[in-house]
Order: C-alpha cells, then sequence, then structure tokens
C-alpha cells in the first residue's frame, strides 16, 4: 500500500466527514427561513411558500398560482474543541456559512403541478490552527453539495397527493492539513507546515417521493422520502511530508466512496382557529448505511488503499412548533427541536445530541409578495472522546438567521 495515498485517504475522510455545527452527522437542515423559524415543525404538511418542495413535493398541489421562493441562511456557529491530554484548545474551528435555496412551484391545472428545488443537503467547514497538535486530522476543511431537483405532484382526489423528484447531487471537497505538533517532531519542521494538499468533486443522482393526506383545509399528513445518494470522489492528493522517497511522485490519483444516507419524514399541520395552527415533524436518517470508508486506486496493494469502519445507527428528529396570525400583514412563528446524535463522537466528528430554539415571522407586503424572517439558537451538548491516544472534549453551539422572498405569479 502506498503510505501517500493511506495519508491522503484519511485526510479526504475527514474533508467529508468534519465537525457540523448545525445538524447530526453532516446533514443540513437549512432549506428555508419560514421553516427555521418553527425548528422545521411540520416542513412536509405545511406548505405556507414554495420551499415545500425540498421536503414533500406532493404538496405542490395545494398551490392555485405560481410562485417562486428565494432564501439564504447565516450559520455563526462557536465550537471548541479540547485536547486535554495535552492542554490544547482549538476555538471556534467551525467559520460562518451561508447556505442559499431557491425553489419554483407552478400548477399546471387542478390535479397537475411542476416544481423546481436549488438547496444544500449536505455541508460542512472547519478550520483549526495550523499549530493544532493533532494537525493530519486537522487544518482546514469545506465540503459544499448542491441539490438540482426537479419534480411533479398529481392530485387523485380532494384527500390524497402524490409527488416525485430526481436529484443531481454535485459535491466539492476541499482541504489542507498541517504536520501538527506531534508530526513536526517526528519529522522535523514546524507545526505549521503543510503536510496534505486535497480537492476533488464528482456527480450523484438521487430521487424522492411524497404524499399528502387533507382531512379539510385546517388539518393535513405529509410523508416523504429521500433516498441514498452515493458520491464516488476522485481527485489529486498530494503529501508533502517527505515520507514518500520518490520525490517526483508525490501526487496520487484516488477515489473515495462516500454515502449521503436516505431521510424520511412524517409532518402534521392543525389549524386550530383562524389564528393558532400547531405542526409537527419527525425525521428519520439512515446513518447505518454509513459502514465504512473505503479508499482505492491502482496503485494500491489489492487497489485497497484505506478501509475505515464507522459505528453509526439510524438517527431521529423531533420538532414541533406553533403559528399565530397577527394580522393579514402579519405572522409569527416559534418551534423547538431535538437532533439525537448519530454517531460515535471523534475528532473528525465529534457528534452530539442538538437542541434548537426557533423564532421567525412573515410580512405580507401585498396578496403577491410576502418576506419571511427566522433566528435559532443552537445548543450542542458537549461530549468527551478519546482518538489518538488523547482525550478531546467538544462543546458549543451555534446562532442562526435567515431571510426569505416569496413572490406569486
Amino acid at each position: 500500500m502506498s503510505k501517500k495515498l493511506k495519508l491522503t485517504a484519511v485526510a479526504v475522510t475527514a474533508a467529508l466527514m468534519s465537525i457540523n455545527a448545525h445538524a447530526a452527522g453532516y446533514q443540513v437542515n437549512e432549506h428555508s427561513a419560514s421553516g427555521l423559524g418553527r425548528a422545521f415543525a411540520g416542513e412536509a404538511a405545511v406548505a405556507d411558500n414554495a420551499s415545500v418542495l425540498a421536503r414533500n413535493p406532493a404538496a405542490m398541489t395545494l398551490f392555485k398560482t405560481a410562485e417562486l421562493s428565494g432564501a439564504f441562511t447565516v450559520i455563526d456557529p462557536s465550537i471548541d474543541v479540547e485536547d486535554q491530554t495535552f492542554n490544547q484548545t482549538a476555538k471556534d474551528v467551525a467559520p460562518l456559512a451561508v447556505v442559499p435555496a431557491g425553489y419554483y412551484i407552478h400548477p399546471l391545472n387542478d390535479s397537475v403541478a411542476l416544481g423546481l428545488a436549488l438547496f444544500s443537503s449536505y455541508g460542512v467547514s472547519t478550520d483549526y490552527p495550523d499549530s493544532f497538535n493533532n494537525g493530519t486530522a486537522a487544518g482546514m476543511t469545506s465540503l459544499i453539495t448542491f441539490n438540482v431537483n426537479p419534480n411533479v405532484a398529481y392530485r387523485i382526489n380532494e384527500h390524497f397527493s402524490i409527488g416525485a423528484g430526481v436529484s443531481l447531487v454535485y459535491g466539492d471537497a476541499k482541504l489542507e492539513r498541517h504536520k501538527g505538533t506531534k508530526l513536526a517532531l517526528l519529522l522535523g519542521g514546524k507545526a505549521s507546515d503543510k503536510s496534505i494538499e486535497m480537492e476533488g468533486d464528482t456527480f450523484g443522482w438521487g430521487w424522492n417521493i411524497g404524499t399528502l393526506y387533507e382531512v379539510n383545509d385546517d388539518h393535513r399528513f405529509g410523508l416523504s422520502y429521500r433516498s441514498q445518494v452515493d458520491l464516488d470522489f476522485e481527485g489529486d492528493f498530494t503529501d508533502s511530508t517527505g515520507l514518500i522517497t520518490d520525490a517526483n511522485n508525490n501526487v496520487v490519483t484516488g477515489k473515495l466512496d462516500v454515502v449521503l444516507p436516505a431521510i424520511a419524514e412524517f409532518s402534521g399541520y392543525h389549524a386550530v382557529n383562524e389564528q393558532w395552527a400547531m405542526h409537527y415533524s419527525v425525521q428519520w436518517i439512515q446513518y447505518s448505511k454509513f459502514e465504512e470508508l473505503r479508499a482505492t486506486s491502482d496503485q494500491c496493494s489489492n487497489g485497497l488503499c484505506m478501509l475505515k469502519d464507522e459505528d453509526y445507527d439510524d438517527n431521529f428528529r423531533y420538532s414541533v412548533g406553533a403559528t399565530y396570525t397577527v394580522n393579514p400583514d402579519w405572522t409569527l412563528r416559534a418551534g423547538f427541536a431535538f437532533d439525537e446524535q448519530a454517531g460515535r463522537s471523534t475528532l473528525s466528528i465529534p457528534d452530539t445530541d442538538r437542541y434548537w430554539y426557533s423564532a421567525g415571522l412573515t410580512y405580507n407586503v401585498n396578496p403577491d409578495m410576502s418576506f419571511d424572517f427566522a433566528f435559532t439558537y443552537l445548543d450542542g451538548k458537549e461530549t468527551t472522546f478519546q482518538e489518538d491516544d488523547s482525550t478531546f472534549t467538544s462543546s458549543g453551539g451555534a446562532i442562526l438567521a435567515a431571510a426569505q422572498i416569496n413572490y406569486k405569479f
């Protein structure tokens, strides 16, 4: 096995599975400002604007006219990782991020509607200090995914609607790694010296389905499923540690398969009266499919460069919320969510339970245009774990803010 590719495969692993400050595992939930304001409770059934496409295509049959929604969410994490063994703390390792999204729904008639969703399902970003003791597992990491998701919906009768779509998912991963204190002592040089650089991208395909049951205008239930997407990354991996004797061959093309797990969601929406509505969701993420990370190349022995077993289980996210219509111009909403830990904590994924406290509002400029705003405080449970003969503690949370415009044609 090539030592170089073994090192770089580990680096790619960290690039794809780094700290995610705002969802369990490595999922991104931030699809809309209206949804954020209720902690994404009832997302597969509320359908108050076109962003419902991110959760349930069947809900497009609720729209009588074409509608366009565009949103962006600003995520400001505050995550600290402490190496208790070496008495070293990396502060704010997850930098500020912006997550955009866009949606369009076009009813063809009373029974059929088409839609297009543009959003991100997965994405992470971390930036450790150059001198962090475990530099080969830290450094700068970025994973960006973008989902292009056309959908169609059909109303079977006054109660039942179904919908389906396909997804083209683009993924881009970049990273830099440094020697860190350990490797600098072993090989010489400074802790801040670069050891590994990587950049790669890929495309993957998936699909989604959904159904909507309307008891009446005030009560409805939504059920949706978004399939697993397999991303087969291929890129150039550069090792600058000096461990390779052939100085002219420090770049290897390797492949690493990454699973974006399937997601299912059940939601309910109930209008109590003309002003109050309640909504809730249970989301299931099939993290048990994330069983291993396997890096391959024809320059490795038997084609296998690295095999790392993972300890992940399917997890659930529970959310409840309420909406209050003040008057025709203003709507208020709030929500709470519990996002349970998906996998065993490691330095690359110090996963933990998370609690969402959300509030938001809608301002209707006129019958055709409205704006949504939302704010969430996300509280992450402190977690302690062992890795590389060291004890680490991860703590912190995040502040999320979002804005959205909706326009009916």
